[in-house]
């Protein structure tokens, strides 16, 4: 299948600020310009990530940051930590609360924190307007409960990494919300249900993501471990296969929607 040089990308969900990056930022940033990558955004996950997302947004055209706290780390979470957050999202290059959610597979904090400060954020992103940017693994329904208990007509967000089943695909459409798809896609055993998913998800909801430095897709899986924004383009073509669409068109409608939900109008 022919694919466009000009096709333009959105990494919708990436970890620039990570360690990983420290020594070649600049150069993975241009590798991913080089590619037709041109805008990224870069998602906090505490405090301090949060601050070196909105420096790297700051300090880089086509670069944007959220801010929040990871379930990993609720317990680390307190009121003065969501002011300061709630601070920062002021700032124009803000364009999301998260990455925040619930993860019940590692444990890394306790349940009760996860659910105490995930519920603290869904509500104060609602009151300053900014979509969420979600992480779901292993709830047990209890994600959906949360927010099925916290309606909020106005509330957008996507669902990162999307790696549920066609029930809940079918409630994350009924409550307005993007379903990220990253490198997952791409792997031949793991990405199998996966595959035979994202036929049923509207173009409009759609966002391609890398989750970078985490889960590398195939073929640069096989090279290295480390991801980044350029192989989002691995993405967007196993997307472009499995849905049988163009891939200049999945770009257009990817990259659309990503401005769309995080309200980028430049």
């Amino acid at each position: 299948m022919p694919v466009s040089n000009e096709m333009k990308l959105f990494d919708s969900h990436c970890h620039l600020d990570d360690r990983t990056f420290a020594q070649d930022l600049e150069n993975t940033i241009q590798s991913a310009r080089d590619v037709g990558v041109f805008e990224m955004m870069t998602v906090g996950v505490g405090l301090k990530s949060s601050l070196r997302t909105l420096d790297l947004a700051e300090s880089h055209d086509g670069l944007y940051a959220s801010v929040g706290v990871h379930p990993h780390d609720a317990q680390s979470c307190n009121d003065t930590v969501m002011n300061e957050l709630s601070r920062l999202a002021e700032h124009d290059k803000v364009r999301a609360w998260g990455e925040t959610g619930l993860d019940f597979n590692r444990m890394y904090s306790p349940r009760k924190d996860q659910e105490l400060w995930f519920i603290r954020q869904v509500l104060e992103a609602d009151n300053l307007g900014l979509p969420l940017i979600f992480h779901e693994r292993d709830s047990q329904g209890r994600f959906l409960e949360i927010l099925q208990a916290h309606p909020n007509a106005q509330r957008n967000g996507v669902v990162h990494c999307f790696s549920g089943n066609e029930a809940d695909l079918s409630a994350y459409l009924d409550l307005g919300f993007y379903i990220g798809i990253t490198g997952i896609l791409t792997i031949k055993t793991r990405g199998a249900g996966l595959r035979g998913l994202v036929p049923k998800i509207p173009m409009d909801r759609l966002l391609i993501e890398t989750d970078a430095p985490y889960l590398t897709p195939a073929p640069q899986k096989n090279k290295t471990r480390r991801n980044e924004p350029a192989f989002v383009k691995s993405v967007l073509l196993k997307l472009a296969e499995v849905r049988q669409e163009g891939p200049e068109t999945l770009a257009a409608a990817t990259t659309a929607n990503a401005r769309r939900l995080f309200n980028i109008n430049t």
